[in-house]
Parts: structure tokens; C-alpha cells; sequence
């Protein structure tokens, strides 16, 4: 297949929809900057959509009364809807659908699975609101991106779905702007998966790889790529260019600008993504692609509600080989990922995004062989490319409960 000559694909975040003035400043950002050029729009929940979403899924989940915050839910993009002038009929085709699904939600079916049949009504909801006040074509991207049946992680296909985007989109963007969900995809067999919370950057760039985007811009409510979240550290700093690899490592250990996995499609076709704020559309932002750049400020993250967990053989064994590789297969088990790990003689340990029901199934499967102690509610900071004063101002009266170091990357466990 032959590039689309010139496609941009424009990412926007919940915070970029989360209302009609919102949703009217993103229609003027498009105006602004496509200059005509083909676009396919990528557009995640509005605002917290996604977080009540999930305390629906969590009281049906549980047996209990959700009928209010659905009715709630309801309300809130119907008003929306209403404000633009948007047709209101998908918006209610779509909430009477949830409101079938919340009703097949039981306890004793698979919780990751359903929880991607309901949270995927988010978006949903949000590209029928934003396609119709657009004029724009609104495409299910489900049946396109292709993964497998790990849910809530979905994994992509990619021979399939680079097939389906180069079948269904070449002529679509020929027509005019096609919006499309971020977040979501489809197995074989047609259920919904979701890629990864925070997972349209994703979408995005999967997009872009297949169909060999001239660029991809994520237009945030940040100036750009800044060396830490304006909301947590005083004295931020933006780079104006970073490199793909700089990014990738940044993204990984959980800066919050970038969805991880966003970096390696793009990477791969040399695509540059660009980080721009919508509240400023004509500011340069940052530019992310294959260069070379000086030594940069450091980078600060701080990931919260996490876990650490430390696992002792119970007859004082050394941790061998053997035991990491029990320990191992229960984390993948329990899908709990490792965003810190460090070993002693006698005992293993990881830091952790904690959940109480993973974290409960961890413990069932290794309560056998290891005595496991663990602290929840708990910091994780990073700091790449530090130096002895940045290490200083994020552990500077804070209980330090592991650190670790490396050439370039600093990381402390905190309570």
C-alpha cells in the first residue's frame, strides 16, 4: 500500500473533550492546523467518563443499585450533545446498550473481560458526540485493531490489523476528517479489549504505523513534553526536542504525557510525534523523532497507590534462579507488573501498581512456599538523568523505604 500523502492523525484527551466549550475549542484547533490536509482524529472519554465508568462497572460488579450514576452518566453527555446541537440519537442507542450490558455484569464471569465491555462506552459515546458536531465520519475502530483476549492489555495483531486499516481507511480520509476511538480494539471472535488505561496515544500511533502518517500530534492541556507534571513539581522545564529513545525510557517509567507503548510503531516508520497544548495551537510544543540532542534537565515522575512486596523463601534458601522463576510466573499470573525490582541473599522484592484483587491473588498462589510481606499506599519517584540536588529534593523528608540507581536513572520507594 502507498502512504496516504500527507496524513496527519490528531490525538485528543479526555481533558480536550470534557465539555462543549471543550469540544468547540478542539473543532477550532482542527480549523487552525490541518490546513486541509487528510486527518483522522483519535479521541478518548470525556473528561472523568472513564473513572465513573468504572464505579459502575465495580457496584454492578458487586450486585449493587448503579441506576443513579448511570442515569447521571447519561445526563452529562446528553447535555453535552445538546449544547453542540448533536443529534442525540446514537448518544441514547449507545446508553440503552450499556444499560444492557451493566445488566449481564456477574460476579462469577471473568471481572477483566466485562470490565472492557463496559469501560469501552466511554469513547463511544465521546466519537459520536465530537464526529457529528464536526461533520466528520465516525469509524469503529474495533473490528480494525485486532488483539488478543488479554484483557484490559490487549495484544495487537499486527499483519491483521495493518490489513483492515489499509482496506477500510485510504478511502474514508479521502472524503474528509474520519474520527475514530482511542483505547479499544476487537478479537476474533468480536468482543471488545481495551489496550491499557490512558491507551489512545497507543491507538494512535498504530494507526499512523499502518498507514504511514506523515506525523501524529497529542494535543494536551501541557505546553508540551515537560521534564515533570506542572501539577506536582514547581519550577517545570519543556523540551523543545527529544528523542525517540529518551521518551521511550521517560514513558516506561510512567510519565504520564505518553502512553508507553506509543514510541516503538512510530520508531519503527520514523514517524515524529509532536506533543502540543490546545490551549495554544500555534506554540511549537515538542518535537519527539530520531535525533541527537544535548544532556537534558532531569526528569521527574511519581507514580502513586503503589505496592512493595517482598518475598522470603521459608527454609532461609537462598533466592535462586529457581525461586525468581516461581515468583515470576505468579506475578504474571496475577497480572501484576514490576516497575522496580531488587534482590538480597534471602529475599526478593517489587514495587508495584497495587490492587487489592491482585495483590489478594499473589498471595494465594504463594502463600505456600514464601513468606510475602508487603506495604501499600506508597510513592514511587523516578528521576532520569539526575544529579546529587535532584535526588535531594525528592527524598528530602520522605521515609525512604528502597532505592535504586543505575548510570542514569534513580528510583526510591516512599512512604
Amino acid at each position: 500500500m502507498d502512504a496516504v500523502q500527507h496524513l496527519q492523525v490528531y490525538k485528543f484527551g479526555g481533558a480536550s473533550v470534557r465539555d462543549a466549550a471543550a469540544i468547540r475549542n478542539l473543532a477550532q484547533v482542527v480549523q487552525a492546523t490541518a490546513a486541509g490536509r487528510p486527518l483522522l482524529i483519535v479521541v478518548s472519554a470525556m473528561g472523568k467518563t472513564t473513572n465513573a465508568l468504572e464505579a459502575l462497572f465495580q457496584n454492578a460488579y458487586a450486585g449493587l443499585a448503579h441506576a443513579p450514576a448511570l442515569a447521571e452518566l447519561g445526563d452529562f453527555h446528553r447535555t453535552v450533545a445538546t449544547a453542540l446541537g448533536s443529534s442525540l440519537a446514537e448518544v441514547e442507542n449507545l446508553l440503552a446498550a450499556l444499560a444492557e450490558q451493566l445488566a449481564t455484569v456477574a460476579a462469577e464471569a471473568d471481572y477483566d473481560q466485562q470490565y472492557d465491555q463496559i469501560i469501552s462506552f466511554g469513547e463511544l459515546l465521546a466519537t459520536r458526540i465530537v464526529a457529528d458536531f464536526l461533520g466528520a465520519q465516525w469509524l469503529d475502530c474495533r473490528p480494525l485493531i485486532r488483539t488478543d483476549e488479554t484483557w484490559r492489555e490487549g495484544r495487537v495483531d499486527w499483519p491483521v490489523t495493518e490489513r483492515r486499516i489499509q482496506a477500510a481507511l485510504p478511502g474514508r480520509l479521502a472524503t474528509g476528517v474520519v474520527v475514530t476511538q482511542g483505547f479499544l480494539g476487537g478479537t476474533a471472535a468480536g468482543a471488545t479489549t481495551t489496550l491499557g488505561r490512558e491507551g489512545s496515544d497507543y491507538t494512535a500511533a498504530i494507526f499512523a504505523y499502518c498507514l504511514r502518517a506523515e506525523s501524529v500530534t497529542i494535543w494536551k492541556d501541557v505546553p508540551g513534553l515537560l521534564n515533570a507534571d506542572p501539577k506536582i513539581f514547581a519550577d517545570t522545564v519543556l523540551y523543545p526536542e527529544i528523542s525517540y529513545a529518551e521518551t521511550i525510557e521517560m514513558a516506561f517509567y510512567g510519565a504520564s504525557v505518553i502512553h508507553p507503548k506509543t514510541l516503538k510503531p512510530l520508531a519503527d516508520r520514523a514517524i515524529p510525534l509532536r506533543v502540543k497544548s490546545f490551549l495554544d495551537a500555534a506554540a511549537p510544543g515538542t518535537l519527539i523523532h530520531d535525533c541527537q540532542h544535548p544532556p537534558l534537565a532531569p526528569a521527574f515522575i511519581r507514580k502513586t497507590e503503589q505496592c512493595l512486596i517482598s518475598f522470603e523463601s521459608k527454609d532461609f534458601a537462598f533466592i535462586s534462579e529457581e525461586n525468581l522463576a516461581v515468583i515470576f510466573e505468579a506475578l504474571a499470573q496475577a497480572k501484576l507488573k514490576i516497575n522496580l525490582m531488587q534482590n538480597s541473599a534471602l529475599s526478593f522484592s517489587i514495587c508495584a501498581d497495587y490492587s487489592e484483587r491482585r495483590v489478594n491473588k499473589l498471595l494465594g498462589l504463594m502463600r505456600e512456599q514464601f513468606r510475602v510481606h508487603y506495604n501499600s499506599g506508597l510513592f514511587l519517584f523516578t528521576v532520569k538523568n539526575y544529579d546529587g540536588a535532584s535526588i535531594i529534593s525528592i527524598i528530602s523528608g520522605r521515609q525512604v523505604l528502597l532505592e535504586q540507581r543505575t548510570r542514569g536513572t534513580f528510583q526510591a520507594v516512599c512512604a
